[in-house]
C-alpha cells in the first residue's frame, strides 16, 4: 500500500517507537521512447535528485551531485545522496537518505530534481518520487504537471514537526534554475555555476 499526495497536500510521517529511522527518498524516471523504425534515437534525459536543507542552528546548503556535494548521514547535514544515475536505467533510480534520529537538528528539506542533460520533457521523463521509512506506507509524489521548458522542479517540502517527525508536502513547481527556486522558498544561498566530474 502507498499514499499518493495531491499538489498542496501535506501529511506527517508516522513515528513508530523512539525515532522514525532512516528516511529514503527515491527518484525514478523513464527515458524517451523512439518514435518510429527510422526515427533518430531520442536524446536521453539525465535527471538529478537533490535537496536544499536548513538546520535548526541556521546552517543552510544543498546536497546534490552537481558540485560533488553528496552530504553525510552521520554528521551535518545528516542527509546523503547515494550516487548519480545519468541514464534513468538504474532500477534503483537515485536516492537521498535522511537520518531520522537527527530530526531535532533539521528544520526543513526541499526535495528537487533538475535536468542536467537533455531537453526539458517532463511528460516523457514521468518522474516519480517515493518517500520510504520503516513500518509505514510509502508516500508517492508524481511529477504530473507538464508543458514547461524549465529544467528544475521543486518536488516536495519536508518540515520539522515538534522535533519528532517531518511533514511532507507535494509542491511540484518549476523554475529556470537553482537561484530562482531558492528565492521562491526564501533559502538565501549564494549560487555559482557548477559541473559534474
Amino acid at each position: 500500500m502507498a499514499v499518493e499526495l495531491r499538489k498542496g497536500q501535506k501529511v506527517s510521517l508516522e513515528k513508530h517507537g523512539v525515532s522514525i529511522g532512516e528516511i529514503l527518498i527515491n527518484l525514478n524516471w523513464s527515458q524517451p521512447a523512439r518514435r518510429g523504425l527510422f526515427s533518430r534515437a531520442p536524446q536521453p534525459i539525465d535527471l538529478d535528485l537533490g535537496c536544499l536543507f536548513e538546520l535548526t542552528n541556521g546552517s543552510k546548503g544543498a546536497v546534490q551531485a552537481l558540485g560533488n556535494s553528496f552530504g553525510s548521514l552521520s554528521q551535518a547535514p545528516f542527509i546523503s545522496l547515494d550516487g548519480d544515475d545519468r541514464s534513468g536505467e538504474s532500477a534503483g533510480g537515485e536516492n537521498l537518505r535522511i537520518n531520522g534520529n537527527m530530526i531535532p537538528y533539521i528544520k526543513r528539506v526541499l526535495i528537487y530534481t533538475f535536468i542536467y542533460d537533455g531537453i526539458a520533457n517532463w511528460r516523457e521523463a514521468n518522474g516519480v518520487v517515493t518517500v520510504k521509512y520503516p513500518g509505514s506506507q510509502d508516500i508517492i509524489v508524481r511529477m504530473d504537471e507538464y508543458g514547461t521548458t524549465q529544467k528544475m522542479c521543486a518536488i516536495a517540502l519536508l518540515e520539522n514537526v515538534r522535533n519528532e517527525t517531518f511533514s511532507v508536502e507535494k509542491v511540484v513547481r518549476f523554475f529556470d534554475g537553482h537561484p530562482q527556486m531558492d528565492r521562491a522558498f526564501n533559502w538565501g544561498l549564494r549560487w555559482v555555476p557548477g559541473k559534474k566530474d
